[in-house]
């Protein structure tokens, strides 16, 4: 078995080094360094040339082959041709692929911490861009909704029907259970603090108020967000993907009209319901822990409810609702439009939407809410 690697030099001719690869170049053993051959390059002077010589060299892997690959950069920085007819086939095979195919300049991890006003200008920077392409995609979407009532929109009507199942009555169980829960949770916190007060009664106005007028609207929302529009993001993801997108454009299909103005309609007109729905299961569920109280049965529970709601309540839930449903299609939507190319792209637009549409609805409780106080109702 011959020894570790070793290299030798000679110089042929004034300009032209030749490295002599000998003895057994395997990882895992003592190894030369390209610094070896950078101090004969400077100590020769003009070379502009280097030639190898493989005749006594034994047993090599991808030990001699990261010996070349640093050999081969260090000559391109030195502006240095690098001759490889004298190695091995295997390797020059293989040092001749990757001198052929560059490495992507984004391929390596950018090192060094991102400092905190770098970090910020990025986030910045990122905020407007996406809500530029926000407000583009409800511009969009209006023009397909205009589009519709003139009768001129590109879509099928069967596919608006079975969206609108998928949005109503499969939600059904899911939107019954959480505001089933939530009604629960409302009624038992107030009859703790309204029996200090000897006030159990005023329980039914806290959860019908609460319910029909916020609650009711904003946990559909929410329910809607993680079902419904994470559906329509992965589902639409999916399409891009799969070039389905692109073929519908081809094909002279509008997207907007063709994928997007279906789930925007359907929700839009089933959130109403599911939060009427969820309205009832919300004060249902407070009927349950208050009628449990010993001063309170089941027909002052509903004569107090009848009494506190009033129906502007139900209007101000229902409108709420109903702007959820628009925020939640728009958001899953526009985030299956932006999607990847790729699988993984397919789950984080999904997670995206998700997180778009909670921050919504949020938001634009917060603005009704301050509307519906300005206005007095």
């Amino acid at each position: 078995m011959s020894g570790a690697g070793e290299l030798l030099f000679e110089q042929p001719s004034k300009d032209t080094l030749r490295v002599i690869l000998s003895g057994s170049w395997k990882l895992g053993q003592p190894l030369p360094s390209t610094s070896d051959v950078r101090q004969q390059v400077e100590s020769a002077g003009a070379i502009r040339q280097i030639t190898f010589n493989a005749e006594k060299l034994g047993d090599w892997d991808t030990g001699l082959l990261t010996f070349l690959r640093k050999l081969w950069k260090l000559c391109s920085s030195s502006n240095i041709n690098l001759d490889s007819s004298g190695l091995p086939e295997g390797a020059r095979q293989i040092l001749e692929l990757a001198a052929a195919v560059p490495e992507k300049k984004d391929a390596r991890k950018a090192d060094g911490r991102v400092t905190f006003l770098n970090n910020l200008g990025d986030q910045t920077v990122e905020f407007f861009r996406s809500s530029s392409d926000l407000l583009e995609f409800i511009g969009e979407a209006t023009v397909a909704f205009f589009r519709l009532i003139r009768g001129k929109a590109q879509y099928r009507r069967t596919d608006l029907w079975l969206i609108i199942e998928s949005c109503s009555g499969q939600a059904l169980p899911i939107v019954a259970l959480i505001s089933l829960l939530v009604g629960l949770i409302l009624a038992f916190i107030g009859v703790i603090q309204l029996a200090l007060f000897g006030a159990e009664i005023y329980v039914a106005n806290l959860v019908g108020i609460a319910t029909v007028r916020l609650m009711a609207a904003i946990m559909t929302g929410i329910v809607m967000a993680g079902r419904t529009g994470a559906a329509f993001a992965a589902q639409i993801g999916t399409m891009q993907v799969n070039q389905e997108i692109d073929a519908l454009k081809t094909l002279g299909l509008s997207p907007m009209e063709f994928l997007v103005l279906p789930r925007i309609l359907a929700l839009t007109l089933m959130m109403p319901l599911l939060a009427l729905f969820a309205n009832v299961m919300g004060i249902l569920g407070g009927a349950v822990v208050a009628i449990s109280m010993p001063n309170i049965n089941a027909i002052q529970y509903f004569n107090q409810t009848v009494a506190a709601v009033r129906l502007w309540d139900l209007w101000i839930g229902l409108f709420s609702s109903a702007v959820f449903g628009v925020i939640v299609a728009i958001s899953g939507c526009m985030r299956g439009m932006q999607c990847g190319r790729s699988a993984s792209a397919v789950g984080e637009a999904a997670t995206s939407a998700v997180v778009t549409a909670i921050v919504g609805i949020i938001v634009a409780t917060a603005i009704i809410t301050i509307i519906t106080n300005v206005l007095g109702i």
